[in-house]
């Protein structure tokens, strides 16, 4: 459901015709196909009638093509700016060409792929400028349904709400309809949303909606996932563990002298163990034995559940955290051996964080659906650390569990993907570590 009222939703971005996406992509193909080609003829390095220089102009317009379509795709997400995936997208979709022409043994020009690549990337800049500028979301309200899914609705900043007076009069230009479709809107309202419907109006559920917009799913009760079951897609995790373990097993050679410095780093540093190991809960409610590199000085052990609720948490500028577990918690390197955690199938690269035992113990008592949280692995990286980052009072806690939910209620390849491409900015720029 989230990306089929995501793709929806984008087109309606305000009047500018460069909303468009098959307009994007005939701009950017024009700008970063046809003339790095001309240019590439008028120099004289290639001729035009080179075969070499043909396949390179239609697998370059194939990337642009795809990386185009994944920054609509990722962009339309809670949160996101385009800006952020601009890079990212059309350098895996170039990466991923070249990989199978080389596979394939086709023969490409470099000097058209790299200005090619350059070009696209500034006018796909261009684009989400001009419509970020000159293009905002507007949604016409039904007035009618439960006071508190409108108002919570026009509390957020990232649309425009204008309210419906009468129900005789349809919006203009087919812009899109919100109505608390959960409750009787009246003979009149329902009237008017089905002409809507039938004359090309989009009219969506103000619950879902707020959801898109907010990146967040209310915990007032649990709630189901985007295909109407509590469980989630099966198929999907089972592509997203072997898709652990593959990444998991590539990245470890690489890290393996990061990894020896870092422990080096602990050992010089401060007394103690390098590792930190912890029970967390873990998938479906299984406890488990987290490590990651130690950040603190040797904590005691507690008996009492309070006190060890109180110490499993870290307060903001905490005397506990050592000089090199102060870097290491900014950059989130002290998280890496979780990928041990992940090979076992402790875990996954992406999901809700685990909670320490007497911190998750503690959230159940309270919230008598907490536990629905582990229905899918935890991860190293999730939905609510780019989006919220570490929290340590109830409020901020409720909200991250809002964010947990979201993931769940939406758990798809897509999600992951953006979640992906927020941590790097994230991990760099070291916002939210404690």
């Amino acid at each position: 459901m989230l990306m089929q009222l995501s793709a929806a939703v984008h087109p309606a971005r305000g009047s500018t015709v460069l909303a468009s996406l098959r307009l994007q992509i005939v701009t950017i193909w024009v700008g970063a196909v046809l003339l790095p080609a001309a240019a590439i003829v008028g120099l004289g390095i290639v001729p035009l009638a080179d075969l070499t220089l043909l396949s390179s102009m239609f697998t370059a317009a194939v990337a642009l093509a795809f990386g185009q379509l994944m920054i609509r795709r990722v962009s339309s997400f809670p949160g996101a700016r385009a800006y952020s995936f601009i890079l990212p997208s059309l350098a895996g979709s170039f990466g991923a060409v070249i990989v199978v022409m080389l596979l394939l043994r086709v023969s490409y020009t470099r000097s058209f792929f790299g200005s090619s690549f350059v070009m696209g990337v500034i006018i796909a800049f261009m684009i989400s400028y001009w419509v970020d500028r000159f293009s905002r979301v507007r949604f016409h309200v039904v007035p009618e349904g439960r006071e508190e899914r409108i108002a919570s609705l026009l509390r957020l900043t990232s649309a425009d709400w204008p309210i419906l007076s009468e129900a005789d009069t349809l919006p203009p230009r087919r812009e899109p309809i919100v109505a608390d479709l959960g409750c009787d809107l009246g003979t009149h309202w329902e009237r008017m949303l089905a002409r809507a419907a039938l004359a090309g109006h989009a009219v969506y559920d103000a619950k879902q909606l707020s959801e898109s917009l907010s990146g967040q799913v209310t915990i007032e009760h649990i709630s189901e996932n985007s295909f109407g079951s509590l469980l989630p897609n099966d198929a999907y995790l089972t592509v997203k563990r072997i898709a652990d373990v593959v990444g998991c097993v590539l990245l470890l050679p690489v890290l393996l002298i990061p990894l020896t410095a870092i422990a080096i780093a602990i050992r010089l540093d401060s007394p103690g163990n390098v590792f930190f190991v912890q029970e967390r809960m873990g998938y479906r409610g299984r406890v488990f034995r987290m490590v990651k590199f130690r950040t603190m000085r040797p904590r005691p052990v507690f008996e009492d559940s309070e006190a060890a609720r109180a110490d499993a948490m870290t307060r903001n500028d905490d005397d506990r955290i050592t000089r090199v577990g102060r870097f290491l918690r900014r950059c989130r390197a002290d998280e890496l051996p979780q990928i041990l955690n992940v090979l076992k199938g402790d875990m996954s690269i992406i999901g809700p964080r685990p909670e320490a035992l007497a911190l998750s113990q503690w959230y159940e008592s309270e919230i008598p659906f907490y536990s629905y949280r582990h229905i899918v692995r935890p991860g190293i990286t999730g939905w609510a650390q780019i989006n919220q980052g570490h929290v340590t009072d109830l409020d901020s806690i409720a909200m991250k569990l809002s964010y947990d939910f979201y993931y769940i209620k939406y758990f798809s390849a897509w999600i992951d993907i953006i979640i992906v491409m927020k941590t790097v900015p994230t991990v760099l720029k070291g916002l939210g570590a404690r």
